[in-house]
Parts: structure tokens; sequence; C-alpha cells
């Protein structure tokens, strides 16, 4: 066993979705008695490094003899050991069996941009045309989601240079609120369409979401039909989109800009749908094919151009872009 051990890491969605809330909790309390921290995701990782003192709770772990017992356990759910040190290095993809946790904008910002970046139109905040109210109100909802994530919404624009060639990047944010498509997603990528005509440069949409969003009922369903209509703004000035759909994409994302790209690229295992597979089971009435709405099988079916690993898709984007602008091939080595 690793003396060096520092947080336990259950990295797989069917992990999250097939373990029941009580057997995390008693997961994360067996834990929690051995002084190691365990995440059930990269976004619950990621906000334990903003708390003041987090990154040292986590770098400071010690651990030691767990019961073989627990081990396997652990084994049994999926979940892996992996050295927090090593998971960030390798962009948060599972050494162990190549799974890739979902991570934000941020991460994103960082792994495909050269050095620095620019944000793009981050004063823009949701309103709440319906007064809608839920278990909460929608704007309480909306500071609270600002104050977990220390986003201003579901997606995050950027213009930097990749591989030293200017890229507007739009990234959608799965720990907002879902990533769900309200307003001012919709005008986010808006403007990232606009921003990338006026720079001339390639508009790399990243999406990770559960679809429109429901407390601005309509508003959120016209977004579909604006985004729409602006890439083929886009498309009219031959400026090259690509579309890459991360876990999840699913509901009106799906059904406009996401499927949209003049390359569609996803990473592996990703959910990419319209309806959930359980949604599509139940009103079927039938079995559903192995990996059914998964990224290999869309691959296979035509939806998807193809996958690419995390630690390769600064190089496998700029290569396409390269190659569809008929512009000399660059080194893309970082």
């Amino acid at each position: 066993m690793n003396k060096n051990l520092k947080a336990v890491l259950f990295g797989s969605i069917g992990t999250i979705a097939e373990t029941s809330e009580i057997q995390r909790r008693s997961y994360n309390l067996a834990f929690k008695r051995l002084n190691i921290e365990c995440y059930w995701n990269v976004a619950n990782y990621c906000e334990m490094l903003k708390v003041p003192g987090g990154k040292d709770r986590i770098r400071n772990f010690t651990i030691p003899n767990i019961a073989e017992d627990l081990v396997d356990k652990i084994h049994n759910l999926k979940g892996k050991i992996v050295d927090n040190d090593e998971l960030v290095n390798n962009n948060f993809v599972s050494p162990e069996d190549n799974f890739h946790m979902r991570i934000g904008s941020n991460e994103y910002f960082n792994l495909l941009f050269d050095s620095d970046y620019e944000i793009l139109f981050n004063n823009l905040k949701a309103s709440d045309p319906l007064n809608f109210t839920d278990t909460k109100t929608y704007p309480k909802r909306v500071k609270e989601a600002n104050k977990k994530t220390g986003l201003a919404e579901a997606i995050s624009v950027a213009y930097g240079n990749s591989c030293s060639k200017p890229l507007t990047i739009a990234s959608m944010d799965f720990s907002y609120i879902g990533g769900s498509m309200g307003s001012v997603v919709g005008e986010k990528i808006s403007r990232a369409i606009d921003h990338s005509i006026k720079t001339k440069s390639p508009l790399l949409i990243i999406s990770k979401s559960g679809g429109a969003r429901m407390m601005e009922g309509a508003f959120s369903l016209m977004q579909m039909a604006k985004t729409s209509a602006k890439l083929l703004e886009l498309s009219n000035n031959k400026i090259p989109y690509v579309s890459l759909c991360t876990d999840p994409t699913t509901g009106g994302t799906t059904a406009s800009f996401a499927m949209l790209g003049d390359i569609i690229i996803s990473e592996p295992g990703a959910l990419i749908g319209f309806a959930g597979p359980r949604v599509v089971k139940d009103t079927t009435g039938q079995d559903l094919p192995e990996g059914f709405q998964r990224s290999e099988f869309l691959l296979e079916h035509g939806f998807v151009d193809f996958i690419s690993h995390r630690n390769n898709l600064k190089e496998k984007i700029n290569f396409y872009l390269d190659l569809i602008l008929n512009r000399p091939l660059r080194d893309y080595s970082d």
C-alpha cells in the first residue's frame, strides 16, 4: 500500500450514478477516520482547492494501513486510489483506467491556451423574467451558484493564443446549475461568435450541459435558435467552428450549437444525446445497446468525427484548424 496516498477518487460516472447517497456518506465517514479525503468528482476536488488551507489539507494527507476488505469495496465500486498530484499532472484523467473526469472552463483554458488569455463578457448576469420559484427563488439559486463555483455563469469565454495562433473558446461549466443554457449562455455564445468574426479567429465551443435552464422557460429555449442563427453568420464569414462535446452534452445544447460544428469531436466515454438513456428506455420500453449515447457509440454511427484523449486535444484541434485553413502545419509541442 502506498504510504503517501492523499486522496481516494471515485472517478466513474457509473460509480456516481450507481452509488446511493447513504453509501457515499458511509465511505466518506470511513475515509475521514483514516484522514483521507474522498472525492466523487473533479468539481468537488476543485472546490476543495479554493477553500482556505484546502490545498494543504489535500497534500498533507498520510495513510495508515487500510483494511483489505475496505480496499476491495473500493474496487467493487469502480473507485481508484490515485495520488492527487498525479491526477492534476494528467489533466484529471485517471492513469488507472483512462477515465476522463469532469473539469471546468478554467482547466480547459489552461490546457488549450499557450499562456495568458483574456476572459470576455464576464459582466453579463442572469435576470429573472418569470419570477421563477421552486424550492428557492431563481435569483437566490444564481447567487448560490456564483458563490459555490466562483463563476459568473454556466459558460465562460476567453481569447488567446493556442500553438501561437489566435483562438476564441467558449467553455461550459457543469458545476454551475448543471451547465444549463439560459439567456446569458446564449448571449455569451453569440458575442463569442461576433468576436471570432471581428478578430478572424477560429471558434471552439466546449459543451458540458444538462440542457436548457427551466427557470427561464421559453427564454432559454430561444437560445437554441439564436445560437444556431449566429453560427450561420460565422460560416458565411468562412471562419471554422470546432465543437467539443464533453461529459455530459445533452438536451437543448445537443439540439443546437453542439451538433453544428464544422467538425465535432469528443472526449472518451462522454455522454452525448438529447434525452438521457433512462428516459429513452422508459419511453421505448426496449433495452438499449451497450454503450448507448457514449462518444464511442456516436463515433461508430457517424455523429462524432473523432475522439481525442484530453492530453492530445490542443494538438488535434490546432492540426485540424491548419488543415481546414490551408496553412502550414505548426509545431504543436508545448
